[in-house]
Parts: structure tokens; C-alpha cells; sequence
């Protein structure tokens, strides 16, 4: 083996020990997430016309909640987060995941994901989760989420300001994590009622 191909190896070696932390951080005691209390039967079979069905997009988050971290305000400037808790993804994947499942199983519709937005993106719902955290003053998980429905390519816009809430007798990863989970599935019961038009 030449000096070259020595020195080459080493030189990767280093670069992917760069990259990898194999001892790494500790990790955390347990992930957080979502579950919808709403679910569609096996082998459930829909069909929809052009600009029949819904797609549900990622909604949009403030810089404090665009993490993994559980946020807790304490008044109206100040941000802390839960210790030791930890979404397994973004509030905001999670909570659209939530809507996706609760609209499709509680209405007749058929739901796509924003990724299949090129098959016919019909009915697009997306809006902003302006807070999804806990209220350390009130002592509850608290939801806002501004919701807009766009129909016809946008000729027909709707909004909807949705809000649910929750008590948290402590901040503890899993009493946060169980009241947001709480919030999240009422206010995907009441998307999906506007959405049917209920």
C-alpha cells in the first residue's frame, strides 16, 4: 500500500469522525408525539372528483416552536422549555399528521399529503400554529391555530381561528406531552367538522 493511498485513508477517517459523535450527548429518557383519537377502518376506499379532495399542509410557526422542545411561556416575553422533553419531529409535522388523520376518518373525504399536491390539490387546507406550548401561568397546554381553507385554485378563501386547552397540574414531559396530545385532537375534531361544513 503506498504512502498516497495511506494518507488518503486517514484523511477519511478523520472526516467521518468529524461527522459521527459516537459517544454523542445523553439522549432522551423518552420522545414525545402525537396520536389521533380518530382513526379510518382497514381497507377504507375512496374516490373524489377533480377538486374533491383536501390537502393538508404543514402549518406555518413561530421560531419558538419550529424545534423539538416542549415551549412554555411564563407572561408574554419569556420562553423556557420543558426539561428532558423531546418531540420525536416538529409540533408542526406532528399537528398536521393529527389534522390528516382526524379530517379523513371523521369525514368523507379524500386527504393527500402537501407531497401530492401535483395529483389535484382541490381543497387545500393550511393556516399557522401560533402556539402550541404550555402556559406556565395558567397552567395549561394551550393550541392556537389559525386555520385557512382555500378552494377553487383560491378564488374561494375561508379562516377559522381554532383554540383549545388543557390543565397541567406540573410541567413534566409526559403531563405536557398528554395535555398537548389532548388540545391537538380537539382541535382537529372541530378542523374536521368546518371542513365537512358542520
Amino acid at each position: 500500500m503506498s504512502k498516497w493511498t495511506i494518507g488518503v485513508l486517514i484523511a477519511a477517517q478523520l472526516t467521518l469522525a468529524a461527522c459521527v459523535n459516537l459517544g454523542g450527548g445523553k439522549p432522551p429518557v423518552l420522545l414525545l408525539t402525537l396520536s389521533s383519537n380518530a382513526t379510518i377502518a382497514a381497507n377504507d376506499v375512496r374516490s373524489a372528483k377533480a377538486g374533491e379532495p383536501i390537502t393538508i399542509e404543514v402549518p406555518g410557526v413561530p421560531m419558538a416552536i419550529a424545534n423539538t422542545r416542549v415551549a412554555v411561556s411564563d407572561g408574554p416575553v419569556a420562553i423556557a422549555y420543558v426539561k428532558d422533553a423531546v418531540w420525536v419531529e416538529p409540533p408542526a409535522r406532528l399537528f398536521q399528521r393529527i389534522l390528516s388523520e382526524t379530517i379523513a376518518a371523521k369525514t368523507d373525504k379524500v386527504v393527500l399529503d402537501a407531497r401530492q399536491f401535483a395529483v389535484d390539490p382541490g381543497i387545500k387546507l393550511s393556516g399557522q400554529l401560533k402556539s402550541f406550548g404550555i402556559d406556565a401561568q395558567a397552567s395549561q397546554a394551550v393550541i392556537i391555530y389559525d386555520a385557512v381553507i382555500t378552494r377553487d385554485r383560491g378564488k374561494s378563501v375561508n379562516t377559522k381561528r381554532f383554540e383549545a386547552r388543557r390543565p397541567v397540574a406540573s410541567v413534566t414531559a409526559t403531563t405536557a406531552g398528554t395535555a398537548l396530545n389532548a388540545a391537538a385532537n380537539q382541535i382537529a375534531g372541530e378542523v374536521a367538522a368546518w371542513v365537512s361544513g358542520g
